[in-house]
């Protein structure tokens, strides 16, 4: 039995910040390969396939990655978490 609720909220999606990452990502005029180059310049290796499956939410996010999303994209990690927080004030 699956005991995270969350999950369901979700859509069985394995993150709640891809759609907002899509979103800020699209904002700022960037394709998935430039944010892949981006986060090799932070030392961080995601392809831009990668990219693809955290929007698609086929892909965990490390707290690490999240950050340096928020960093790439100009935006907050809370920005991008308002998805779950929003979840979390319902509960």
């Amino acid at each position: 039995m699956n005991n995270r609720k969350y999950i369901d909220n979700l859509g069985g999606k394995l993150n709640s910040v891809g759609n907002n990452i899509k979103i800020a990502r699209e904002k700022n005029n960037l394709s998935r390969q430039d944010i892949s180059n981006q986060l090799m310049i932070l030392g961080i290796d995601i392809s831009s396939q990668s990219i693809f499956d955290i929007e698609t939410g086929s892909r965990t996010v490390i707290d690490y990655e999240l950050c340096a999303f928020a960093k790439i994209l100009h935006t907050t990690t809370d920005a991008l978490l308002k998805d779950f927080r929003n979840y979390l004030d319902k509960v």
